[in-house]
């Protein structure tokens, strides 16, 4: 049974709870900031997480990351819902003369909330932990962020929020995270895998003979002998006279996630090709007579600033690997092909990809339409022509397919998209973007559906939405 007292000297490969909720939280490139922890705020950290000092939250970062990545908000409140299943305490009630009543139960307060932050501004990570309390950390991040640069994601976001000040909560924190964290070798050097679910320090020693179910992390100086048995999830902890040394986070150092294993695209039937056709025909007309009347104006701000051409066709790959070109209203300079050989030492994507987050080859009218996605409007004339669809994996040419050749395979199996579920979901976190998008591009392929194309394309224009708004 996994069980600490907040003072308690345990740790597991040098490292108390507090220390693994913030190695957990590095694994995903975000720094937890505790309001009145002085703590040094580290400049690779991806994002920062803002939290009072009792909390340990855990909850999924994924959607989450939608939203930074589309409404780039420089603070994100989020209300957390805890789903944990609360328990209760048994009261004697006696009467007057200390004679047996009855129990009374009583059960603990289900789904309490609690509130936390994330940023990608240090700034504003350190003007949370200087703060003086908790209250006052709120207010100073709502006095000090404009309205239009903050955001609150509603409804609350299910997760959990452990007490560091309660055993009980210690204690399911470390069992949860035992259970739920597959790779705490990300930001812990002394973690290795002994065998399936197994993790020891190099200090360790576990007898072949031990029995070890389910997952299991064995701390420094023990040694598991024969007939032992440990059920999961447990934890072993350091021997405290052998207790290794805290070691600082890698941040750079962080592996990413492995590419996924080559995938099994959804059959779709010729009924099922046939109603996406139609659906896909059907938006693009009705996109294109809605967009058509501000042609003109983006034309003509293309050409006061840089001149003809107003558009920009580059070659892609459809269904089977034919080629086609994808058209955009032209955002760059006319010389953009020629500096990007000049810039790849600069490149920020990790794969075949070009990306820079400050691209000096896009222009001042580029930047205003690629940031509200005006630049994409005459890719509804190649949805007409039938080289793409309305959702699917990101349209990119035959350079670029060649680096996954199962991700190749899959993601020419469907149409390329306007919009998809990598647009909607991707992080650009560092040494990520590629993995990303391989594994988003194969879950669509692998889970393809109405019910998904809408939800993907509900949120693309609620986003665009709201970034008009923000404005």
């Amino acid at each position: 049974m996994v069980s600490a007292a907040p003072s308690s000297p345990r740790t597991i490969w040098g490292l108390d709870p507090l220390q693994l909720h913030n190695r957990y939280w590095a694994a995903h490139g975000v720094q937890v900031v505790r309001q009145g922890e002085p703590s040094q705020i580290v400049k690779h950290a991806e994002l920062f997480l803002l939290t009072d000092p009792r909390s340990l939250p855990v909850f999924k970062l994924a959607p989450i990351m939608e939203v930074l990545n589309w409404i780039e908000p420089q603070v994100l409140f989020i209300r957390l819902h805890d789903t944990r299943e609360r328990g209760y305490r048994e009261k004697v009630i006696t009467d007057h003369t200390d004679r047996f009543v009855k129990f009374e139960r009583h059960y603990e307060t289900p789904g309490r909330l609690a509130r936390v932050a994330l940023t990608p501004e240090r700034e504003v990570a350190q003007l949370w932990q200087s703060s003086r309390d908790p209250q006052n950390a709120w207010q100073r991040l709502r006095r000090f962020t404009p309205r239009r640069d903050r955001y609150t994601i509603r409804p609350a976001v299910d997760g959990q929020v452990y007490d560091r000040t309660l055993d009980r909560d210690i204690a399911e924190f470390l069992h949860d995270l035992i259970r739920d964290w597959h790779r705490p070798d990300a930001t812990i050097d002394r973690a290795r895998r002994s065998f399936a679910q197994v993790w020891k320090d190099p200090a360790a020693r576990i007898d072949p003979e031990a029995k070890l179910i389910g997952p299991v992390w064995v701390g420094a100086g023990r040694s598991l002998n024969p007939g032992t048995t440990v059920i999961g999830p447990a934890v072993v902890w350091d021997d405290p006279e052998k207790r290794p040394q805290t070691e600082e986070i890698e941040w750079l150092g962080i592996e990413p996630t492995a590419p996924p294993d080559d995938p099994t695209p959804r059959e779709i039937t010729p009924v099922g090709r046939a109603t996406k056709r139609l659906f896909d025909m059907v938006f693009a007309l009705v996109a294109i007579l809605c967009t058509l009347p501000f042609y003109p104006f983006i034309m003509l701000a293309i050409w006061l600033e840089d001149g003809r051409p107003f558009f920009f066709g580059h070659e892609r790959e459809t269904v089977g690997g034919r080629e086609f070109k994808c058209w955009k209203f032209r955002s760059m300079r006319k010389d953009a092909e020629k500096i990007k050989e000049q810039l790849r030492q600069l490149n920020q994507a990790d794969g075949p990809q070009f990306w820079m987050e400050n691209d000096p080859r896009l222009t001042r009218v580029g930047r205003f339409l690629r940031r509200y996605n005006l630049d994409e409007f005459p890719q509804f004339f190649n949805v007409l022509a039938g080289h793409m669809s309305i959702v699917g994996p990101r349209p990119s040419p035959y350079r670029e397919n060649q680096f996954c050749p199962g991700w190749r395979e899959a993601r020419l199996s469907v149409r390329p998209g306007i919009t998809g579920l990598w647009q909607v979901r991707r992080t650009r976190r560092a040494g990520n973007d590629f993995q990303e998008w391989i594994r988003y591009d194969l879950e669509y392929v692998e889970n393809a559906s109405w019910l998904l194309d809408i939800k993907i394309i509900w949120r693309t224009i609620t986003t665009m939405i709201h970034k008009g708004t923000r404005t």
